[in-house]
């Protein structure tokens, strides 16, 4: 009996959790109100970009169609071969009016590759608001006014979470069920309680603010810039914040070993800059409570599998109510895409223990406090 008493309370710890993280993270999402081109704040746009990516023409479309009054992007390349260049010579073309340019070299200042070629868009920017955002970021027409409008007197870092869309074939729709109502609602109840965490994908910065904390290079500190910038932006005793609901990234199609490979490589980036946070993700999936049910509900004389199936059900049917309560992709492929999420995730991190180095686009990074200056591509 105790054995089965410790199992149901611990049980009903992990669903409580689970329950006020979805309750929490749907109190601070907001339905997206699209907001007037009224903010004549000046914001340069810093795009990496790195070879053809599925869905190019239709970020960079929206990066060429945002409404706001005066806004500059610059896209960077590290090399002068890289394929994508033509694409963004012709949509620079189509759009004369836009103030955009191309910038192409290598500016290594850490052994982060991306930041690496961030570094002379930041550089050339004109204005005091830099947007740093990566080129699969599909962006509304009132992207900076969304940005700009969650700026407040202790904030350091405006960012959003990816939201997973255009899902082609079931694992696609797997790594949406990680992005969305799993990364994105444990992102969102963060913040919500106050421990907001740095995203690469979309990051606001106000370059005076920055500059007096290090400059970019400053984001070198750790292999993961976001990490960087959650620490930079905690010791500056300033606040991380987020827009009031995520911007969309197209998945397209994927296959099982590119969303494992995926979220391994995040997942160790996560163990190594934030270990005391990563630990206990293990306990944010089902496993762990399904596994107590069972052992609880055996003990007492009741049916593991109808224990199990109700807890199941209580737990991925409050997933799919965010998802629809908040209007995002929401289909019986999804929810059959959940279970597969979490046996997925339970084994990236138990893997993510067991390495010193991860893979980014064909760039072995180690994984320690201050990564080694690198002169690689991305």
């Amino acid at each position: 009996m105790s054995i089965a008493l410790a199992s149901l309370i611990g049980c009903t710890l992990l669903g409580t959790v689970h329950l006020a993280s979805l309750a929490i993270a749907g109190l601070r999402l907001r339905s997206r109100t699209r907001l007037p081109p009224s903010n004549r704040t000046p914001v340069s746009i810093v795009c990496p970009l790195c070879g053809i990516e599925p869905f190019i023409e239709a970020t960079l479309a929206s990066a060429f169609s945002l409404e706001h009054l005066e806004y500059e992007i610059l896209f960077c390349v590290e090399r002068p071969d890289d394929p994508v260049i033509p694409v963004v010579r012709r949509f620079m073309e189509r759009h004369p009016t836009t103030h955009a340019r191309l910038l192409v070299g290598a500016d290594p200042v850490s052994g982060n590759p991306k930041l690496n070629n961030c570094v002379k868009g930041w550089n050339d920017a004109q204005h005091d608001w830099i947007v740093l955002v990566d080129s699969n970021v599909l962006m509304p027409p009132d992207y900076l006014e969304q940005l700009l409008s969650q700026w407040r007197t202790n904030t350091g870092l405006v960012c959003s979470t990816p939201l997973g869309t255009r899902a082609k074939g079931f694992w696609a729709t797997v790594e949406c069920a990680i992005l969305n109502s799993h990364q994105a609602r444990w992102q969102y109840a963060g913040e919500g309680l106050g421990f907001g965490f740095a995203q690469g994908k979309s990051m606001l910065w106000r370059r005076s603010f920055l500059e007096a904390h290090g400059g970019i290079s400053a984001l070198g500190a750790e292999v993961a810039e976001d990490a960087a910038a959650t620490k930079l932006v905690r010791r500056a005793g300033r606040r991380v914040h987020l827009v009031n609901s995520p911007f969309e990234q197209p998945i397209g199609r994927r296959r099982a070993a590119q969303v494992w490979q995926r979220q391994l490589r995040w997942a160790r980036l996560r163990r190594i800059t934030f270990p005391l946070f990563y630990a206990p993700e293990v306990v944010t999936g089902l496993p762990l409570a399904l596994l107590l049910c069972v052992l609880g509900s055996s003990a007492l004389g009741v049916s593991p599998l109808l224990a199990a199936m109700v807890l199941a059900f209580m737990w991925y049917g409050a997933e799919a109510a965010l998802c629809r309560s908040k209007r995002w992709p929401l289909t019986w492929t999804l929810v059959a895409a959940f279970p597969v999420r979490d046996a997925m995730m339970l084994g990236v991190w138990l893997r993510g223990w067991t390495t010193g180095s991860t893979v980014w686009r064909g760039n072995t990074l180690p994984l320690n406090a201050k990564p080694a200056l690198s002169t690689e591509g991305r």
